[in-house]
């Protein structure tokens, strides 16, 4: 079982600053990843508006975390270290269920699980949910695709 802590999840997102949503990883395998955050709590969240942080902003929290659990469970494709990373794009969000208007009114941590329905080099097929002290704030599917690598001139790297 994998655990991470913020610096070494900076350490694999392309994400930077505040818009690392995430504190921790609390487990991950090939089952799935279980995180941990309190960005949506932050004032200086950047996702967040006059209007406060909507509960639409929960997917992002989840597509980090999917995002983690494809590089932890391809240990093959770059991840930094002198190499670009192979980032995933959030390619479609489905069944998509907000129960709860916005996240910046909870007061306790937000837990995130994303399990892999399929995952393959190309792309993968999560389910995901959002939770707050047990409470469901947020469910849904979502496709990631994992575009292939460009070299310098070009070239497809694979």
């Amino acid at each position: 079982m994998i655990t991470l802590d913020q610096a070494q999840i900076r350490a694999r997102l392309p994400h930077t600053g505040d818009m690392c949503l995430l504190r921790a990883v609390s487990g991950c395998d090939a089952r799935g990843i279980r995180c941990v955050a309190d960005s949506h709590r932050l004032a200086a969240n950047p996702l967040r508006t006059a209007a406060g942080l909507g509960a639409a902003n929960a997917v992002e929290y989840a597509a980090q975390a999917m995002a983690l659990h494809a590089m932890l469970q391809q240990p093959d494709r770059p991840q930094g270290k002198g190499e670009p990373a192979a980032h995933g794009m959030l390619a479609s969000v489905r069944r998509l269920v907000l129960h709860r208007p916005r996240l910046d009114d909870l007061v306790d941590d937000l837990s995130i699980r994303a399990v892999p329905v399929s995952l393959d080099g190309q792309g993968a097929l999560y389910e995901f949910d959002v939770r707050c002290a047990g409470q469901a704030v947020a469910e849904g599917r979502a496709i990631v695709l994992f575009p292939a690598r460009q070299a310098v001139d070009g070239i497809g790297v694979p």
